[in-house]
């Protein structure tokens, strides 16, 4: 595995000096376009950005003492030259993609600098994982920078993962050439009560002089924030309404607002910039988490400039939060995030702000996209035979597995309903009133009541919890079973049937991992995930393919709800309100506590 060399901006200095004075030739001079200065809020007519090594060695009306014989000359005609945009705050692992294919699949809409968290692959695979996503992220043409997992389980006690992350591992991963801090901090209660391992991680990250990714997924700004927020994490993006912008802001802490697959959080903070008139220094823009269908069909962190834009948001502003003040947070205003001398070559140009067509794509000081089509390789890292075995459920399920016993002698019980929202990670706590047959406590399709169960699939224990979730609107018999189930990612299955979950579920142990859905005993939709049970090193064009057959095939099994993929992949993660399923039981996560299935027999 070789990494990507790219000299420093001091490695460089004495070339970018006498390019800049005119005693040397640039390698590529942009010529004659407006300039979007993200430090001053300016667009600026008429200038050229001269290039080489890779670095911005000027900007300014005319480079022409620049320009060489040999020097390639790529003419902006008067259209808008803008930082390479950044996301904040994503999961690759989310876009069902390797880091390979995730750049492959976002260059040509931009994005040429990434910050993220590949924790769904450390609680697969531990370090190992993680560093394996470091390895292959640092081969790219574009900057990856990777944030060392902080919640390994996310929540001690309330799940049981494949691999455990503590401060010894935080402490080593430091030290990486690509780690640019720590990851989200989700366990959010043990830095609110102290705990010892999460605070000796946000130390070893501070120590190091990195940045603290933050998680705090709580309605409440009360003591209990103002204890996360003075435990150390420098963000948040687990906001979603304008009050939770301002609180996070106004503690020194970044908000970061998140525009996914299935998040939509932009547009009810951003009112804290275009209407409360708040400094925009302190906003992020991100995704979170992006699947691969949006990436191909919808875009990347463009498509996330242009919805803040849509929001009322002024057109520059917008781009700082997704260059700029992205690159200052990390530490990196010195290296990118802007069009100015001695910064990486990271150049978009493009013909209207507000509708940000990715016309030409620059990274690096090399053309990598023109008109959506790239233009360079993304190298592959050899992932080994163990990575792609990771689904072991020790015997093929049976319809057994999915009972749900009714207290002896009741022919009526009261559930506790896990309720999905349409667009927002948060779930409901509700309550159903289902019926029971020769003991068994039944799903109702009328009341919108299916089954779920979350089986493990890290160390063949055969255990399977089962409980109930309202929202997706199933109707039939069917199943939908996947081994993306954040965090601790063993196997979601949703189903009305308990024959189809069985079917489903082993049907992912014979492939690998991925995504199935069964509808009257047939496999309609499948997608293979054969790396870590997460991810698919195929190109993301055929990913999104089989991807958007998974949304018509959820469809045809009665369910209507925007991404409604991302929302059964959450409904593990047992960090965020209101109830969510372990490997252990059904989690009320208000209380941090396990909470049971049945509330009340009759």
């Amino acid at each position: 595995m070789e990494h990507m060399h790219f000299q420093s901006w001091a490695d460089v200095a004495p070339r970018l000096v006498a390019v800049a004075a005119g005693r040397e030739p640039a390698d590529t001079v942009i010529r004659k376009g407006r300039w979007v200065n993200v430090h001053t809020r300016e667009i600026l007519p008429d200038h050229d950005i001269a290039i080489a090594e890779g670095r911005i060695a000027y900007v300014g009306p005319d480079a022409g003492h620049c320009t060489g014989p040999d020097t390639e000359v790529i003419e902006a005609n008067g259209r808008f030259m803008i930082p390479g945009l950044c996301d904040g705050h994503m999961h690759i692992e989310s876009g069902m993609l390797t880091p390979a294919e995730f750049a492959r699949a976002v260059i040509g809409h931009g994005t040429t600098t990434m910050f993220t968290d590949p924790h769904e692959i450390a609680n697969v695979l531990g370090l190992e994982g993680v560093r394996m996503m470091h390895d292959e992220a640092l081969m790219q043409p574009v900057n990856i920078f990777t944030q060392m997992p902080s919640c390994a389980p996310s929540a001690p006690g309330l799940e049981t993962t494949g691999f455990e992350i503590g401060p010894d591992d935080v402490t080593e991963a430091m030290s990486w050439p690509g780690i640019i801090g720590l990851g989200e901090m989700m366990n959010f209660p043990g830095v609110v009560n102290g705990s010892q391992q999460m605070l000796a991680e946000i130390a070893a990250t501070q120590n190091a002089g990195k940045t603290v990714g933050g998680h705090y997924a709580s309605p409440d700004l009360g003591p209990n924030f103002h204890a996360y927020a003075a435990g150390g994490p420098a963000d948040d993006h687990e906001g979603t309404c304008e009050a939770d912008a301002i609180a996070r802001v106004r503690q020194g802490m970044r908000s970061m607002m998140r525009l996914g697959s299935a998040w939509y959080d932009v547009e009810t903070q951003i009112t804290a910039i275009t209407e409360k008139g708040l400094d925009p220094r302190s906003f992020i823009l991100c995704t979170d988490d992006c699947h691969s269908g949006t990436l191909v069909n919808d875009g990347h962190m463009n498509r996330v400039v242009r919805h803040a834009i849509d929001c009322g948001c002024d057109p520059v502003v917008a781009l700082q939060m997704a260059t700029i003040n992205t690159a200052t947070h990390f530490g990196l205003e010195r290296d990118l995030g802007s069009i100015a001398p001695g910064r990486r070559a990271d150049v978009i140009l493009t013909s209207d702000l507000k509708a940000l067509p990715i016309e030409h794509v620059i990274a690096r000081g090399k053309t990598v996209a023109k008109d959506g089509k790239v233009l360079v390789e993304c190298p592959h890292h050899d992932w080994p035979d163990h990575a792609r075995q990771t689904v072991n459920l020790g015997r093929p399920r049976t319809a057994a597995d999915f009972v749900i016993t009714a207290p002896e002698g009741a022919t009526k019980v009261t559930a506790n309903v896990i309720g999905v929202i349409e667009n927002q990670a948060p779930t409901k706590a509700l309550t159903a009133d289902l019926s029971v047959e020769n003991g068994v406590v039944l799903p109702d399709i009328e009341t919108d009541t299916a089954q779920i169960a979350l089986v493990e699939r890290h160390r063949a224990t055969g255990g399977v919890s089962n409980a109930f979730v309202s929202g997706f609107g199933y109707s039939g018999k069917m199943a939908m079973a996947s081994t993306v189930a954040h965090d601790s990612h063993h196997m979601i299955v949703v189903g009305t049937d308990r024959e189809m979950m069985a079917l489903a579920a082993n049907r992912l142990g014979e492939v690998g991992g991925g995504v199935t859905i069964y509808k009257d005993g047939q496999e309609i939709a499948l997608v293979e995930l054969p790396i870590a049970g997460l991810m698919s090193d195929a190109p993301a064009t055929e990913v999104a393919a089989k991807a958007q057959n998974m949304v018509e095939a959820m469809e045809a099994c009665g369910c209507t709800l925007n991404n409604a993929y991302m929302q059964h992949s959450l409904l593990a993660l047992v960090v965020i309100p209101e109830l969510r399923i372990s490997d252990l039981g059904l989690v009320d996560v208000t209380k941090f506590e396990m909470t049971d299935v049945i509330k009340a027999a009759e």
